[in-house]
């Protein structure tokens, strides 16, 4: 039995997926959870098989949810889910160490065959995103200037977008407001802004965030 923990901050997309999962024999929803912070503390008292995780949610997003799931749970395979799939967000992922990244524009069978590979220890990319992350390594000049970015001011970029404040990431984050506003201030450089507006217009611009999930 593959035991797996939902995240997202739809109910509506968990209760959708549960249903899917329902049907499956072999697979079991054990948990639902609507934040990484929820995530991470189900996943250090019951640790499922696998984590079907939003990449895009508020407080502590998808991105940094798995690399401390991961941590204290290293044996958790992480298999992300984002509608925004855009380079250089899955590679990041990736290199975080899930098992696998999907579209949320993918099938239900894909999901569900996703689930069954990085359980059985077979990493799985989508077509839509494998062509993506393909695309921006032959792409000797990139037209997205997120790729420029480390993985913290990419962490960081994707916390702002969604209307966090400087000090609520540098508590979720453990480092102070003033490193937090370090890292903005670089990059904002890096991508020639000025601020966090021109940060989310510039980052929708480039399919880096969903645009249902900017703070208003």
């Amino acid at each position: 039995m593959i035991n797996v923990l939902l995240v997202d901050d739809h109910e509506l997309v968990r209760t959708g997926i549960s249903r899917i999962l329902m049907d499956e024999r072999g697979i079991k929803v054990i948990g639902e959870a609507g934040s990484g912070e929820e995530a991470l503390q189900f996943c250090r008292q019951h640790e499922p098989d696998v984590v079907l995780m939003d990449m895009n949610m508020p407080g502590m997003g998808g991105m940094t949810a798995t690399k401390r799931i991961l941590h204290f749970c290293p044996d958790i395979k992480v298999l992300a889910l984002s509608v925004s799939c855009e380079e250089p967000v899955p590679t990041k992922v990736m290199q975080l160490g899930a098992a696998g990244f999907i579209s949320k524009n993918s099938a239900p069978k894909e999901m569900v065959s996703a689930i069954r590979k990085v359980y059985s220890g077979v990493r799985h990319i989508s077509d839509e995103v494998a062509q993506k992350m393909a695309l921006a390594k032959v792409n000797n000049h990139s037209e997205n200037p997120f790729e420029g970015l480390s993985d913290r001011e990419l962490q960081i970029m994707l916390m702002i977008t969604r209307g966090q404040k400087v000090t609520d990431i540098a508590e979720q984050l453990n480092v102070s407001a003033k490193t937090v506003n370090s890292y903005r201030y670089r990059m904002f450089e890096k991508l020639a802004i000025s601020g966090d507006v021109e940060l989310t217009h510039l980052a929708l611009r480039h399919g880096m965030i969903d645009i249902a999930k900017v703070s208003s």
